[in-house]
This record gives C-alpha cells, structure tokens and sequence, in this order.
C-alpha cells in the first residue's frame, strides 16, 4: 500500500506528494481544457505511468536474464476523444530498444511491455498500440 496525498492549489493545479518519498508532482489543467497547461495534466501522468510502467517492468525481466537495455526508450503520444465523453482513446506506444536481443528476448520484452500492470488496469476502450524498434543505436549489449 502507497499513500499519495493531493490537494488543490487553485487555478486548476494541484500538488501530488508521495508519502513514503515526499517527492511532489505538479498537475495544470491542459490548454485545451480551461488550464494553462504549464505542468503534466492528470491524463498525461497516465500516458507517463503507461511508459514508465512498460520500462521499468522490461528492465525487472531483462536484469533476471542478463540482458543489458540501458539507454533503451519509449514514447507515449496520448490522443484524447470527447464522444461520449471526454478521456483518453489511445496511448500510441514507440519502444526503442538499446542492445542486441535474439528473437527469444525480444518476444519474451515484448510480451512484458503488454502485460505491466498500467497496461492491464487500463480501460479495455483505451486503444494502446505498440511499436517495437530493436537495436535502435547499434549498440550491443
């Protein structure tokens, strides 16, 4: 269990602290949505937490099998939809790998990036492409 504490600043920002780090996050409204957009905007931390999600779980599975993925990167661009209502209808996911990985590694990261957790509390209306780019530097591992 994580405590995160949030409180409204006003002029649509808010503040997130995360209680065992007391590290703060600072949300604006987007510009398209009455903010001044001039910090991540609510949805956009799911965007950030999808990526970082996929990342980090890739890593956990990578380090178990020795595989080095340092430098590796990813890219969500988040489309939102307002028919019905107003949320997010995809997060387009661009995954740049870093390294040389076999045809065993890539579909085991592959399958990693598709099961994180952020992936699986989403939404099943939330389109998530991915997009797989491997050895994108010609860096080997």
């Amino acid at each position: 269990m994580v405590e995160i504490r949030m409180k409204y600043e006003g002029a649509l920002r808010c503040q997130a602290v995360h209680s065992p780090s007391q590290t703060a996050v600072l949300t604006d409204a987007p510009v398209d949505n009455q903010g001044k957009g001039e910090s991540f905007s609510p949805t956009d931390l799911v965007a950030t937490a999808l990526g970082t999600c996929v990342l980090t779980t890739m890593a956990i599975v990578a380090e178990r099998h020795g595989w080095r993925m340092i430098g590796s990167e990813i890219k969500v661009v988040k489309h939102m939809v307002a028919d019905p209502a107003r949320r997010i209808g995809k997060l387009a996911v661009e995954i740049k790998m870093r390294g040389a990985f076999d045809q065993r590694a890539r579909e085991t990261l592959e399958r990693t990036a598709h099961t994180c957790p952020v992936h699986k509390s989403l939404a099943p209306n939330v389109e998530i492409p991915m997009s797989f780019e491997w050895d994108a530097t010609g860096v080997r591992a």
